[in-house]
């Protein structure tokens, strides 16, 4: 039996809004797969033969999720996740704003200088690809937007560095504890609050020498006092 002409026009009603709200969510990008902003992402990378580590690479969003590898240039890729400060994030994402996101920009001073390492930036948005090297730079926005993530780097490396000597060598804490308190006092660690969790254990754990738990707990207080 067919359906009266009433029935009819309320259900043509209801398949018009189901469609409209459809194409509405699928042009607002809610609860679809669309890229956002927060999918622009950064990269960092240094080669230099001999070095400690020879490769390091840095990537990471507009969301402040990133990766850090640091390893022989000849080893396979063994990217680390963290997460980098919003004002740290902020930071680079501007710095390289003002490189026009590196599009035809030319970073190298072509001056006979030193081996410094191969840098390379990448900026990588809405399916572009902006890429840009230089062995030495005298832009500053370049040599500061190198610089942080070098200081971003050191944080990570250190990390790696204490969390191997956690399991297999507890003799080189101290050290290695020297060297960070060394390096916060020239400022040459960004985000240095990421080794607050490796430092307590450290700190907590009396199997490691006193002179390292020491060291770590003041390092630990340094960073909840600068925060």
């Amino acid at each position: 039996m067919m359906g009266s002409p009433g029935c009819t026009r309320v259900k043509l009603l209801t398949l018009f809004v189901v469609v409209f709200a459809s194409a509405l969510l699928a042009s607002t990008g809610i609860g679809g797969d669309q890229p956002s902003a927060a999918a622009a992402r950064l990269t960092y990378t240094k080669l230099l033969k001999g070095s400690t580590p020879e490769y390091l690479a840095i990537t990471v969003t507009t969301n402040g999720e990133a990766t850090f590898e640091g390893r022989k240039a000849d080893e396979p890729s063994t990217p680390h996740p963290f997460r980098l400060s919003e004002s740290t994030t902020r930071r680079v994402f501007q710095l390289a704003e003002a490189l026009g996101y590196f599009r035809s920009i030319d970073l190298e001073s072509h001056r006979k200088v030193a081996n410094l390492g191969l840098k390379t930036f990448i900026y990588e948005a809405d399916g572009r690809r902006n890429q840009a090297q230089f062995n030495y730079t005298l832009l500053r926005d370049a040599q500061d937007l190198a610089e942080l993530f070098e200081r971003v780097a050191s944080v990570e490396q250190y990390i790696l560095t204490l969390e191997h000597a956690i399991k297999y060598d507890h003799l080189s804490l101290p050290d290695t504890l020297r060297q960070i308190q060394i390096d916060l006092g020239k400022r040459d660690l960004a985000d240095p609050e990421l080794m607050a969790p490796t430092l307590e254990k450290i700190a907590s754990n009396p199997r490691f020498l006193h002179l390292a738990q020491s060291r770590a707990q003041q390092i630990l207080q340094r960073l909840q006092n600068h925060d």
